[in-house]
């Protein structure tokens, strides 16, 4: 039975299992995988718009390493997270970085966030949010445990660094300065969550907040299975709310804001490759 022309594809064995004809070759491919083998000869950019779901391993394998870096991005779709140290780390988007910031990000990468908070932290010791995301305690301070846990997990030389423009001070509630900084690893924004601002300022009648950034689609997993947005916990977001908050995901689904004082999880965003 011909299913399509290109690619060529063929059922046996009782419909369970096709022969493709165009996968480098021609090729047995169980029912289960099939969509996943004709995606994949579209092109790797086809991998960030299909959700797997699929354990990877309990470790970053050489061979998914060269995936990465080769761009083809082999057996590697969004959805799909390696568990380690009983943590998810889940794939949220495949080279959302690349060719941005002031300096080109021109490596291929994968975007990884663990299905929960590493831990609880503040943003900042006081309800303030005048020296920005960058000045805060969260940045300063609180993401180092979050750098070791990572670094644990995924080796440190496999977590690669780009250019990201944050907010380094506010005025009055709003974003009123930023810097190209190294990025290693952050907390992620209301955009990469929800694909729009809701609780981060988006200016006034006579003020126009420094709100540039790289970071400005929502992250594919998210678009594709909004539930993943959703965490055992209240978690922090980077985006200023007010002059004594920062935005944050409630454990209930809400996008929210919170005193930066107050405790709330940690869940952060990192590329590999």
């Amino acid at each position: 039975m011909k299913i399509t022309e290109f690619p060529e594809i063929t059922s046996i064995e009782n419909d369970n299992v096709f022969l493709v004809d165009g996968l480098n070759g021609t090729k047995k491919i169980k029912g289960e995988n099939l969509p996943y083998a004709v995606m994949a000869i579209t092109g790797p950019e086809m991998h960030r718009n299909i959700f797997r779901g699929k354990n990877l391993g309990a470790s970053l394998t050489a061979r998914q390493k060269a995936a990465i870096y080769d761009g083809s991005f082999k057996d590697i779709w969004v959805g799909d997270y390696w568990e380690i140290n009983d943590i998810k780390w889940r794939i949220v988007d495949i080279d959302y970085w690349y060719n941005c910031g002031n300096e080109a990000f021109t490596t291929h990468h994968v975007v990884v966030m663990p299905d929960i908070a590493l831990y609880d932290a503040q943003m900042n010791n006081s309800d303030i949010t005048t020296s920005g995301y960058v000045g805060s305690a969260m940045y300063t301070s609180h993401l180092g445990n979050a750098k070791t846990i990572i670094s644990s997990a995924f080796g440190s030389d496999n977590i690669l660094i780009h250019k990201e423009y944050l907010v380094n001070a506010a005025t009055n509630g709003y974003p009123s300065g930023g810097a190209w900084l190294d990025s290693k690893v952050e907390i992620p924004s209301e955009i990469m969550m929800y694909g729009n601002s809701i609780f981060a300022s988006s200016g006034n009648t006579s003020t126009v907040t420094n709100r540039y950034t790289i970071d400005k689609s929502q992250l594919a997993l998210f678009k594709i299975h909004p539930k993943f947005i959703i965490s055992e916990t209240t978690y922090w977001l980077r985006d200023i709310a007010f002059s004594t908050s920062f935005a944050a995901v409630s454990n209930e689904g809400n996008s929210n804001c919170l005193p930066a004082s107050l405790t709330a999880g940690v869940r952060p965003i990192f590329a590999v490759g």
